[in-house]
């Protein structure tokens, strides 16, 4: 809700209905002269009278609304809004994301695997605030989109550019956890976590992932897995980001989730088999609470003015008034 710092400033309001009452009991009055204009051999000149009445009563309306936005403007109107400053650091969490062509499978509540992964990771960091979240892309290659950072909206940017088909055809799990457990060793923060969502088995890249998972283990780092997707046959469709070629068809999802368990418990953590998106939420969940970290912190107000608006609004609208009244009305104003 705005609150204004100057709310006196609203007693100039009562300026416009002690003008109306002035006008109507005839205190106060524009001067005004009856001119006939026309000729002996002419025709009398037409008045337009609707026409000019509405612009009338509409240059009226103008600056009555240029009027109050001024006040408004007097009134120093404020928006104050609080923000939760942490001063200690919170967990990092690494999500390693299967962007492989199987992720566009439709079979999560009627959403693409990776979409659905998607929106449950924004919500989860949404309801965070004290969290570090990052991303590696990972297919037959792995990059690392965004390393953990607390910058949500930089990391919810990165997320949202993820697309299907952008590192390739395969699944390199050993290569996209190695990947993220050599940007994890060097952090700081008191519990490191990271999160694989894939669709299946390892099929790609030279490192084994029970090489990465122990990687993780010897560095403290917590590894779950989750294996996205339903098994049979499930509709696929995407468009390929390098040739913009489409693909549509059908998928035989039969992928053996037990290498997923097998990588997940070297490095001491839990593997996961989503089936809809309520799945996926309560699972990331109990992630977000398993490696949940005591912080503390402070709330910030910051206030955002709106003065300088309200102050162009009103000019937008006198001159809008005087143009009505001096250009189409020609009225001497």
């Amino acid at each position: 809700m705005p609150d204004f710092q100057n709310p006196a400033a609203f007693f100039l309001l009562l300026l416009i209905p002690l003008l109306f009452i002035l006008r109507s009991t005839g205190v106060f009055t524009r001067v005004s002269f009856p001119v006939t204009l026309s000729d002996w051999n002419g025709s009398s000149f037409t008045w337009n009278k609707n026409l000019r009445r509405f612009a009338s009563v509409l240059s009226v309306i103008f600056a009555s609304a240029g009027f109050i936005a001024a006040v408004t403007a007097f009134a120093d109107p404020v928006v104050s809004h609080q923000e939760k400053v942490y001063t200690s650091r919170g967990a990092d969490i690494l999500f390693v994301l299967d962007t492989s062509p199987s992720m566009a499978a439709r079979d999560i509540d009627g959403k693409s695997r990776l979409d659905a992964a998607k929106q449950a990771i924004r919500v989860l960091a949404v309801q965070n605030s004290g969290v570090s979240f990052g991303i590696v892309a990972m297919a037959s290659e792995a990059a690392v989109s965004v390393p953990p950072t607390a910058d949500h909206s930089a990391f919810l940017k990165e997320l949202d550019g993820l697309t299907v088909g952008m590192l390739g055809d395969g699944s390199a799990l050993g290569t996209g956890l190695s990947t993220a457990v050599y940007h994890l060793i060097t952090s700081s923060a008191p519990v490191k976590c990271i999160v694989l969502i894939t669709d299946g088995e390892n099929n790609a890249g030279s490192i084994h992932p029970d090489t990465a998972a122990g990687l993780a283990a010897k560095n403290g780092i917590l590894l779950y897995t989750l294996a996205i997707g339903t098994h049979g046959t499930v509709p696929l469709n995407y468009v390929d980001p390098k040739t913009g070629k489409v693909y549509s068809g059908y998928l035989e999802s039969d992928f053996d989730p037990s290498a997923l368990h097998h990588i997940a418990k070297i490095a001491g953590g839990r593997s996961f088999e989503i089936q809809s998106v309520e799945d996926l939420r309560i699972v990331l969940d109990e992630i977000s609470r398993r490696v949940g970290v005591v912080q503390t912190y402070y709330y910030r107000t910051t206030n955002k003015m709106y003065y300088d608006k309200l102050i162009l609004a009103a000019a937008v609208l006198f001159i809008l008034a005087w143009i009505i009244r001096r250009i189409y009305l020609q009225e001497i104003v």
